[in-house]
């Protein structure tokens, strides 16, 4: 009598969407309050000048402005930062 242990295993496996990760704002791009600019896992980008990081590690803008990505050096050199600086005031 031949049988076969844990059968059925396979048939368990549950297909999931993805998390939509990602860069969701380019650099020079403009926002305003509240936007997404980055959904990650961990903080691979770091909040800098008037951006927020949410507990789910995303990023958003805290003001209206145009994003900036910067790298930063010393001692926290190969930390990547994302800034929200205010639009240029056009005349």
């Amino acid at each position: 009598m031949a049988h076969t242990k844990q059968q059925g295993g396979v048939n368990r496996h549950v297909n999931r969407p993805g998390r939509r990760l990602g860069l969701k704002r380019a650099g020079g791009q403009s926002v305003n309050t509240g936007t997404i600019i980055v959904r990650q896992k961990g903080t691979v980008y770091h909040p800098g000048k008037n951006a927020k990081i949410g507990k789910d590690f995303t990023i958003f803008a805290g003001k209206k402005g145009v994003v900036r990505f910067r790298n930063m050096t010393g001692k926290h050199s190969g930390q990547k930062y994302i800034d929200i600086l205010p639009e240029p005031v056009s005349a």
